[in-house]
């Protein structure tokens, strides 16, 4: 005789995004988007248990110097980016196929803080007479979604720092694969850990991220305010998301 079990109830499912989901990091010379230069980059896929089942990485000679501080944090040096590295034309052009295909498939990319990367591949296209992609989506933002769906947890919320909270691996810190193949199973950890709140899409998660984003821009700004790291009449922090 068959035993008869009751079906899960939906809104405990996994969304039927984290089935697979695309992967995106920049490692670059330094954090302003619109003149700093990429110098590493990951696009992968993962699996919904997190496996890598595609994976490409770049290394780019930027044609400008690497800051030492940059340099500390990723590990690659000018002298080595110029050796190793390849045209930062044909390197970015490559990054951007590699993730406009995948937003094109309709699979989701993760970033974490996602702005940052975006922005950078934005700008680094238009430097270099390429097509850049304006408004990417579907995107998912773990740092975006921890602190909607936790936001009153104590600490930092770097991807070091929000990685080891969820359990999430990342042994080779501040590098594009490490950190973007973390980023993605932080991702999948997070559709686990809220299946029951997230909206059921990925579309309509990507919307839900826009309205998130801005009001945590506003919240920091309201904080900074209060501690006088920022000045009453100074221009609120920009909130734009997934792209300045």
């Amino acid at each position: 005789m068959t035993t008869w079990q009751a079906e899960p109830l939906p809104m405990f499912q996994t969304p039927e995004w984290a089935r697979v989901v695309g992967v995106f990091d920049l490692e670059t010379t330094g954090v302003d988007v619109v003149n700093d230069r990429i110098v590493t980059a990951h696009v992968g896929v993962l699996d919904g248990s997190g496996h890598v089942i595609d994976a490409r990485d770049w290394l780019a000679d930027p044609g400008i110097e690497i800051p030492a501080g940059a340099a500390a944090i990723h590990g690659v040096t000018t002298e080595r980016a110029r050796a190793e590295g390849a045209p930062a034309t044909t390197v970015v052009a490559e990054v951007v196929e590699a993730v406009r295909a995948l937003l094109d498939a309709g699979i989701p990319v993760v970033a974490y803080n996602a702005p940052f990367d975006f922005s950078m591949l934005k700008y680094e296209a238009l430097r270099h007479g390429i097509p850049p992609i304006e408004a990417p989506s579907p995107v998912i933002d773990p740092l975006v979604v921890d602190k909607t769906y936790d936001r009153y947890r104590r600490g930092k919320r770097t991807l070091t720092h929000v990685a080891a909270h969820y359990a999430v691996p990342l042994d080779a810190a501040h590098e594009a694969c490490a950190d973007a193949v973390a980023a993605g199973r932080l991702a999948l950890a997070l559709a686990e850990r809220y299946a029951a709140w997230l909206p059921p899409t990925v579309d309509e998660l990507h919307t839900r991220q826009i309205a998130w984003a801005r009001a945590q821009a506003a919240s920091l700004t309201e904080y900074f305010v209060r501690i006088g790291r920022l000045d009453a009449e100074a221009p609120p922090l920009d909130g734009a998301w997934p792209i300045r």
